[in-house]
Formats: structure tokens, C-alpha cells, sequence
């Protein structure tokens, strides 16, 4: 179903008047490439919240290019998960070849996704999954095993203590958590607290969620310090929070990372959380890949051939400490 790029382009400026969002990307093709041949693409992205976050959408527009036969259309929800749902709409309207959505919430799709697939569209979600009563209404998820993640850095913090000499100990940990009902969240706190739950030495203090700001992330933190005395982990969602609650302890003059002190663990493994591993202000960060415009790429060359794909797709990672 390859569309002429001329006739949507028609439909997007008469939707121009239509609350569509400031925020669209519509990059024309160049009038030398026969536009018949063009793959498009409507990307609705969750926001630019993190560097993670970021590095992603760099991915997708280093990906969708008209030299790899695409035209992308990019909608930045800004967070908001009423702007994506405009945007899905809008995508069908469009008659787009594809729709790439990296949700904001797990939950609230079906309508839209199933309209979506009477359109005859096939959805592909990254990164953030969600919860639908019809998983036909996309046709595969790819990203990252949050909850593996989660998992990996109680695993991880268990070992440290027990290098340390302090595995019985009593450990009081705080948690900075990601948007709340995000699949991140809800995948990282879960695989955390399951290893927790084994440990009767261990506390969670309280979760609070930091957004995956970095504002937000230090006013947080600046609650637990002055809730509670004695913390001796702070497990942080992303590296973004991190990076906020590092500014807090500093601020107040805080022992943490290699130093001793607070024990600081991350998610995200970006480059400049990496150079934080290295300087000692994080213990432990766990990788989340965030180069999906190649895999989403391949996906998309497969089933323009007529291949079936995997509905569930994780990619490889690591972590750094």
C-alpha cells in the first residue's frame, strides 16, 4: 500500500485547521525520487524528557529516510497521552504505510488501535508496550525487557552488599520511579521488588515518581533526605533522575557512590551516566538500548516481503559498574 505522497500531503494541509500538533516533523521528498516507492511512516514519540529518549528519536529519523525508502511523519506527544492518540488518528486519515507508537501509558488504546487496524495499518509498538484485550491490534512490540532490568540491579545490589561485608545488614532503599504506569516503571520497579522480597534484611522506605526528569527527580530527593536519616540505596529509574538526586546529595553534602554512602543505581546507560560510572558517582547503571530505528526498519522491510515477525522482541543488553 504505497501512497503518493502528493495526495497526503493535500490531507495534511487540510487538516493544518484541525488542533493537529505543532510539533509535526513532515519532511517533503526530494522531486527526484519517485514517491510511489516511498514506505510511510507516522512515528508518535512520548516526548524529549531524557537523553535516552533522545538518542531514540535520533535513531528513527536516522532510520526513516528517504534514502532507506521512507517518508517519516513525527508527532511528539509532549507527554500527553491525548496528543497520541490525535496523532494515531491522524495517521489514518493520512492513509500512512505504517504507524510506530511508543506509548506513553500501558493503558487506553483500544479504540484507537482498533481503528487503526479497520484502516488496515499495522501498528508497531516500541519500547513502551500496552495493555490491550486484543493483542491483534498490533502487530509486534519490540524494545527493552524492563523487568529483567529491574531483576539484574537487585541482583546486581545484592552482590555488592555481599562483597562489601554488609549483606546483614539492615539496607533502607528509596526509589525514584519513571512515569507512572509507563511499561519502564512498572517493568523496573517489578523486577526490583521481586528480588527485595527475597531479602529480610532489605526496606523500601518509599517510591516516589520522579517522571524521568531530572527537576522533578531532585525535588524528590530532596523529600527522602529530609524524611529519612538513614538511606543506604537510592535506585533510580533512568539516568536522568539520577542525575538529579547526585545534585541533591552533593548539595547536601552527602557521601554516595564509590566513595561510600548512598549506594546509586541507574537505568539507561547513556553516555553521560556512563562518564558518571567512571568518575564513582553511580555504583551501577543497567543498559537500555535505545537504537530501535534499525529493528523497527527491519520489522517493516519484513513484512512489506510478506514475512511473519515475532510479536515479542527483545534486544540484547549489559550493564556497567
Amino acid at each position: 500500500m504505497k501512497k503518493q505522497i502528493c495526495l497526503f500531503i493535500c490531507i495534511i494541509l487540510l487538516l493544518s485547521g484541525c488542533g493537529r500538533l505543532e510539533t509535526n516533523d513532515h519532511v517533503e521528498p526530494d522531486s527526484g525520487q519517485d514517491s510511489k516507492n516511498l514506505i510511510v511512516v507516522g512515528l508518535s514519540q512520548v516526548g524529549s524528557e531524557s537523553d535516552w529518549r533522545l538518542a531514540n528519536t535520533r535513531s528513527y529519523r536516522e532510520t526513516f529516510t528517504e534514502e532507506n525508502g521512507y517518508y517519516l511523519i513525527f508527532e511528539d506527544a509532549q507527554q500527553k497521552q491525548e496528543n497520541q492518540v490525535k496523532a494515531i488518528r491522524n495517521f489514518i486519515l493520512q492513509e500512512v504505510d505504517y504507524i510506530v507508537l511508543d506509548a506513553i501509558a500501558e493503558t487506553g488504546w483500544d479504540a484507537v488501535l482498533t481503528e487503526a487496524k479497520e484502516a488496515g495499518i499495522p501498528v508497531i509498538l516500541s519500547d513502551r508496550f500496552v495493555q490491550v484485550e486484543d493483542d491483534s491490534l498490533y502487530t509486534c512490540w519490540i524494545g527493552s525487557d524492563f523487568e529483567e532490568q529491574g531483576r539484574q540491579a537487585g541482583k546486581w545490589l545484592k552482590d555488592y552488599l555481599k562483597k562489601k561485608g554488609r549483606d546483614e545488614e539492615i539496607i533502607n532503599i528509596v526509589t525514584l520511579q519513571g512515569t507512572l504506569d509507563s511499561t519502564a516503571q512498572i517493568g523496573r520497579t517489578e523486577g526490583f521488588r521481586q528480588v527485595l522480597e527475597e531479602q529480610k534484611n532489605w526496606t523500601m522506605l518509599e517510591q516516589q515518581p520522579g517522571e524521568f526528569v531530572q527537576a522533578k527527580a531532585k525535588e524528590v530527593m530532596e523529600y527522602f533526605l529530609k524524611t529519612y536519616p538513614d538511606i543506604d540505596v537510592v535506585v533510580c529509574e533512568n539516568d536522568n533522575m539520577a542525575f538529579g538526586a547526585i545534585d541533591v546529595m552533593k548539595e547536601a553534602g552527602k557521601s554516595f557512590g564509590k566513595k561510600g554512602g548512598i549506594i546509586v543505581i541507574s537505568f539507561d546507560a547513556t553516555d553521560a551516566a556512563l562518564e558518571a560510572v567512571k568518575r564513582g558517582e553511580i555504583n551501577a547503571d543497567f543498559e537500555c538500548n535505545p537504537l530501535l530505528g534499525p529493528l523497527v526498519d527491519e520489522n517493516i522491510k519484513k513484512l512489506e516481503a510478506g514475512q511473519e515477525v515475532e510479536k515479542i522482541q527483545y534486544v540484547d543488553e549489559t550493564y556497567y559498574d
